[in-house]
């Protein structure tokens, strides 16, 4: 079975996919597999994970079965395991002496598993007796599709970020020779302190062998400090360089992309850029020269004697073979730490997030412990980790030491022959020295290399991934969109129909057919789950509809550019961010200079003014991220501000005024009557006195249209919105 580790915390169905794919000899990348799984932040379903197979040829059966039920048959199999994972079962042994069963499982979030039955029983189980258990057998199309080529970045990218620094690199690169260049006089200065200075008890070139290796240590020093100094300047630059492009990226993907990501994944990321940053400055560079620096000892070796060098040579291949088969295991290990840390940072993101509510509720011993468990997890990836460096290190160390002993043993032998001087024995001790630094040094740039590989397979899944801004995409109030065409201008939604997992998942949308008309207030109305914020954002392009089309005016919105659209539109959400800044910067927000008469408007509309002006440093005042330090009354009206400043061609409210008293929501209601003259309105709410003005009133139960009018058409249909009405009136009463 061929191990495929899981990139982020939500990939282990896909992974699973893609080790079954692979034992039948297909290559499919994990994060094609995602792709095609729809996984959301909960994670993968099974039927996402049977939806994805059955795309790439796969013939698949989920259903329980008990341990000793399993035929070695249809391995492998995909389990589910633990309630909230999934690995691969592909082997099951039997002990010939003791009759017992051991199940080989290959996790991708913690490698290769060998467990016993009473074992396996207990993370497998969960129904009765029996386990989840997915059934894949690939087909005849399995063999005739072929895996699309994955995307990767090449070294060429990576080195591309070192060219805006050639000049300096230059100078690195002239200290580095520099300071080769003086290491390599140590050796014949140690040769002629010995047999021209000591030997010949010569007193004159004694002192002025010791102060020319005086000298040319302090220039050595002075070199360092030079260089070390550039490598801090390059190394800063490039690292704000990459981590910026990489936000850059990171912010032109469709929303989609982020519904499926945990921070701790993109903290980790992060992260991943200072690897990759080490290893362009610092590895590379002092890698390039260490081979320099063995090359030119080799010479002076080889000039002392060839049968010292070919002795020193295989035992340094020999320890080299030896770190490099320690490092490949080490690989697999740095996927789990990675899964690990983001698990971690999540944790605390979260119960720094959720303090007061963890307090109300009791929850802190709860979470805490959650947190202790992932240490622990992340404690047994780094001894597992530490084992495997200390052997690698001791053997590598052990074999450099059999290596000093012997050549010392072969060049002290030429002396007591007759055949070397003392002074060439204490020159090839120092040689010897000094070459294997840089057999170090190569080990370093291999443990670098490797690990600037894992970091860029998982940037690749950011860097490689499709941009939401496509050339081919036109502006929305394009003249496309100001020609009339013969049909009535707004939004038009026809058969829209809408899924979060995949073909075989309930719809949240179902056959919506509706018509927005332009410059008219249109109220979204019903219960909760009907789907009218997905509804909203299918409308900002946030997700696609799965059937059906979605046009303003004729214009389908899969043409039209989505940072335009959005441009043109504002809009207040249930879940609106506050940002950690002044509040004029959470209102004008991309505004480079902001306009303050439209401010000042936007203040007056959302009611907002005499709360400002009671702030110390008024429209200066920085509140919290997230809108620390505000209540909900007041942040939504800091969103209000934030959408009427925008003057957009389009507003969409969800539940704009929900954490308003109905003295402000009647203030801000009337003031948002003639800001909404000749502006195209959506306004999703509950409380329905705030849409009974509104020109058209859309009822959606269980994501579909079950009515539509105004309020006195509705009300007078005695149907589903006058219930709604009915039970908000008694309520109220």
């Amino acid at each position: 079975m061929i191990f495929l580790p899981q990139h982020d915390q939500m990939d282990c169905g896909p992974a699973c996919l893609a080790m079954v794919a692979a034992h039948y000899g297909k290559e499919y990348s994990v994060q094609y597999l995602r792709n095609m799984s729809y996984i959301t932040r909960e994670g993968v379903s099974l039927l996402g994970i049977s939806d994805a197979a059955h795309k790439i040829g796969f013939k698949t059966m989920a259903g329980t079965l008990k341990p000793e039920n399993i035929d070695q048959n249809f391995l492998p199999l995909i389990l589910h395991w633990n309630q909230n994972h999934f690995v691969v079962l592909y082997k099951v042994s039997k002990n010939i002496f003791n009759g017992k069963r051991t199940y080989k499982i290959a996790d991708p979030g913690h490698g290769y598993i060998s467990l016993s039955e009473e074992k396996f029983k207990q993370s497998w189980i969960s129904i009765g007796e029996e386990g989840v258990a997915l059934f894949l057998e690939p087909t005849e199309e399995f063999y005739q599709q072929t895996p699309p080529k994955e995307e990767k970045l090449s070294a060429a990218y990576l080195f591309n970020y070192l060219k805006p620094f050639k000049k300096q690199i230059s100078w690195m690169f002239l200290l580095l020779l520099l300071g080769t260049l003086t290491t390599l006089i140590f050796p014949f200065l140690t040769q002629k302190l010995i047999d021209d200075g000591v030997t010949k008890k010569d007193l004159s070139i004694i002192t002025y062998i010791l102060l020319a290796q005086l000298t040319f240590f302090l220039g050595n020093i002075i070199f360092g400090i030079f260089r070390n100094w550039i490598m801090l300047v390059v190394g800063t630059k490039i690292n704000i360089q990459i981590i910026s492009d990489f936000l850059k990226k990171l912010l032109k993907l469709p929303i989609r992309f982020f519904d499926t990501k945990l921070m701790g994944d993109f903290n980790q990321r992060i992260q991943d850029h200072e690897r990759v940053e080490s290893f362009l400055t610092s590895q590379s560079l002092i890698t390039l020269f260490s081979i320099i620096t063995f090359s030119v000892f080799f010479g002076v070796l080889w000039h002392y004697d060839y049968r010292i060098l070919l002795v020193y040579m295989t035992l340094t291949v020999f320890s080299v073979i030896w770190s490099l088969y320690w490092m490949k295991k080490r690989k697999m290990l740095d996927y789990f730490k990675f899964q690990r840390r983001s698990e971690n940072q999540e944790s605390i993101y979260e119960m720094i997030n959720g303090v007061s509510e963890m307090k109300l509720n009791q929850f802190e011993e709860f979470k805490r412990n959650e947190w202790n468990k992932i240490q622990q997890k992340l404690f047994k990836i780094n001894i597992r980790i530490l084992k495997l460096d200390q052997i690698q290190l001791s053997g590598f160390e052990f074999i450099n030491q059999i290596k000093n002993i012997m050549v010392t043993f072969l060049a002290s032998s030429f002396v007591v022959h007759g055949n070397m001087t003392l002074g060439a024995l204490l020159s090839v001790s120092y040689i010897i020295g000094q070459m294997n630094t840089p057999v170090s040094q190569l080990i370093t740039f291999f443990r670098s290399l490797q690990d600037a590989k894992l970091s860029l397979t998982r940037l690749n899944e950011v860097q490689t991934h499709p941009e939401e801004e496509q050339e081919n995409h036109v502006p929305l109030l394009s003249e496309k969109y100001t020609t009339q065409n013969g049909i009535e201008k707004g939004i038009y939604l026809k058969n829209v129909s809408f899924q979060y997992e995949g073909p075989k998942s309930p719809f949240v949308l179902k056959d919506i057919n509706i018509f927005i008309p332009e410059g008219k207030v249109t109220a979204i109305v019903g219960a909760s789950g009907s789907g009218k914020t997905t509804l909203m954002k299918m409308l900002l392009k946030f997700y696609e509809p799965v059937e059906g089309d979605i046009e303003f005016n004729h214009l389908n919105i899969n043409d039209i550019s989505p940072e335009d659209l959005r441009k043109n539109c504002g809009v207040v959400m249930q879940d609106g961010f506050i940002f950690s800044d002044t509040i004029e910067r959470n209102i004008a927000t991309g505004d480079e200079n902001i306009n303050y008469e439209k401010l000042e408007k936007s203040l007056f509309i959302s009611n907002i003014t005499s709360f400002v002006e009671k702030l110390p440093l008024n429209l200066n005042t920085k509140i919290g991220a997230a809108g620390n330090g505000i209540s909900g009354g007041q942040r939504q009206r800091i969103l209000i501000a934030r959408a009427v400043y925008k003057n957009p061609h389009y507003i969409f409210f969800d539940e704009a005024t929900s954490a308003l008293d109905s003295e402000n929501e009647r203030t801000i209601h009337d003031n948002l009557q003639d800001f909404f003259k000749e502006k195209t309105v959506v306004i999703i709410a509950h409380r329905l006195s705030t849409v009974k003005n509104a020109d058209q009133i859309i009822v959606l139960k269980n994501g579909e249209v079950v009515e539509q009018g105004s309020h006195q058409q509705l009300v007078q249909n005695k149907a589903t919105y006058f219930k709604l009405v009915k039970n908000q009136l008694e309520l109220g009463g």
